[in-house]
């Protein structure tokens, strides 16, 4: 029979592996975003500038703040995977989360602030209207690679999706920063992609050059309601948020199932990072156990919670619990 040690060792290697394949798969989405909105930022302000439209400079505007947050998507991937030091004992996990704020702030103040500026300030002073040929070209384009990339980003929530979920629910539940908030961007830009279009069309069909600026502003608002959106999930896991209810309740049980303990008074949990949970138990151990037989509960305790739910990666026990076992 393994001993404690070679027991340990193998949850940590799987742990270990666990994470690199679930780091590896948020990379490939932040990735795949990146590709995809560099070339189409690159491509909405050329045709901007060709034809004037002021809905296209909404949208490149969008694209090449997309494609900055998804560079500070990666440096909190980078940082979220250092190893905890004296300074940061529980270690850099969170990092991730701080980022990913960053992010609905820039999406907020850049993509939909001066999305909103420009548009004001073509209602003011509307260009002429253009031929909106190239318009359409490069809108249709960008749609094809913003479903590229949303579609990276939503078969990464599928595969943690659970049975009877829908995807907003996916993503309200989400622990990766990363992969939900390309998720959340993407969906805001294939909207304004149908927004930008449908003012390009209309200020054609009618004449009318202000359909455009309109357009513009709606794009803008848009990118303030996706920021808020992010700035909640994030600001949520930042500051501790717990593992859901499902998972919670399954915990208890474990922990109800071990003999050693008259009861459980708390279990508490915190995210600390994508696939790592703290978790302080508040549990009665049966009175005047010998501390051998209590290190051997405990032994078990940790055991199945790190077969069942191998995110938590640190226990800590109360001390209170310790005591009374031991009176």
């Amino acid at each position: 029979m393994p001993d404690s040690k070679t027991v340990d060792a193998t949850v940590r290697e799987a742990d270990v592996s666990a994470e690199a394949t679930s780091r590896s798969g948020s990379q490939k989405v932040i990735y795949a975003a990146i590709v995809a909105n560099l070339g189409i930022a690159t491509a909405k302000f050329i045709v901007a500038g060709i034809t004037g439209s002021a809905a296209m400079v909404a949208e490149g505007i969008h694209s090449a703040v997309d494609t900055g947050n998804e560079f500070l998507l990666l440096l909190g991937e980078r940082r979220s995977t250092r190893p905890a030091d004296r300074k940061h004992p529980f270690g850099y996990g969170k990092s991730l989360y701080f980022w990913a704020l960053i992010v609905a702030l820039s999406v907020f103040s850049l993509g939909g602030g001066l999305s909103i500026y420009h548009g004001i300030d073509a209602l003011e002073n509307p260009p002429p209207l253009e031929d909106p040929t190239w318009n359409y070209v490069v809108l249709g384009v960008a749609a094809l690679f913003e479903g590229y990339s949303w579609n990276v980003s939503r078969k990464a929530l599928n595969a943690v999706r659970k049975p009877g979920a829908s995807l907003w629910q996916t993503v309200r539940a989400s622990k990766d920063a990363s992969v939900f908030t390309v998720f959340i961007e993407d969906s805001a830009a294939l909207l304004g992609l149908g927004i930008a279009a449908l003012g390009i069309a209309l200020g054609q069909y009618f004449g009318n050059p202000y359909a455009d600026p309109i357009a513009s502003i709606l794009i803008g608002l848009l990118l303030i309601a996706a920021a808020f959106m992010l700035a909640r999930e994030t600001g949520g896991l930042l500051v501790g948020e717990s593992i859901d209810r499902d998972q919670l309740a399954a915990l208890y049980t474990l922990f109800r199932r071990e003999p050693a303990l008259d009861s459980v008074t708390s279990l508490r949990t915190m995210q600390m990072g994508p696939e790592e949970v703290l978790l302080a138990a508040s549990v009665q151990f049966r009175r005047g156990m010998p501390i051998d037989e209590v290190e051997q509960a405990i032994a078990r305790i940790e055991a199945a919670v790190a077969a069942e739910h191998p995110v938590i990666r640190q226990i800590y026990f109360e001390a209170s619990a310790l005591r009374t076992s031991l009176c």
